[in-house]
């Protein structure tokens, strides 16, 4: 659906919202529709392990999203998506699709989306809050701890005005960040 000689426009729905990766021309407030934002995916690799999952974000079926699209310059569209294709899909996990995503300032744009698979051994549907929450504590992946993934993505929804009643219930339940004075000993 990509067009080499147009824009490519991409939506980020959690850590792409925060740290999307590549370069990109514009970006706006969006909307999707036919899915929703979900902690449905056990992480055996960035947050997580297969011995100790955690739990980050897909785009699973129905409802709507909001987020964020970026638009990225024809000339770079192949490197982005090649990017996005390493980065979202190490697992198999998501799955890119193209999705008409209604923008703040009224233009609909086919964007490039990542949603869940549920196939997929790692999906993990919907899970009680109680278990989300006590994956979210045991996950440490190759990208850090799960508890900063689920804060970051937090903060960056409420900062945009954006709000997500799950992962704000899980972020009023973790432990408290330990922060060290200086001169404390890291032991």
């Amino acid at each position: 659906m990509m067009n080499e000689n147009e824009d490519l426009w991409v939506f980020g729905y959690g850590s792409l919202m925060w740290r999307p990766g590549f370069d990109f021309e514009e970006q706006q407030a969006a909307l999707v529709r036919g899915y929703h934002r979900s902690l449905c995916i056990f992480s055996h690799v960035h947050r997580g392990t297969p011995e100790k999952p955690g739990l980050v974000l897909g785009l699973d079926r129905g409802g709507a999203c909001k987020g964020v699209a970026f638009r990225v310059a024809s000339g770079r569209a192949a490197d982005t998506i090649a990017y996005l294709r390493e980065r979202e899909q190490v697992t198999g996990v998501y799955r890119e699709v193209w999705l008409k995503a209604l923008l703040g300032d009224g233009r609909a744009v086919p964007c490039v989306v990542y949603a869940v698979e549920p196939a997929h051994p790692q999906y993990a549907g919907r899970l009680p809050a109680p278990e989300l929450l006590r994956l979210v504590v045991q996950g440490q992946g190759v990208s850090g701890a799960n508890v900063d993934y689920v804060r970051a993505t937090h903060e960056h929804l409420s900062s945009t005005g954006i709000v997500d009643p799950a992962l704000a219930w899980i972020v009023s339940h973790l432990p408290a960040p330990a922060f060290r004075r200086f001169g404390d000993s890291a032991e």
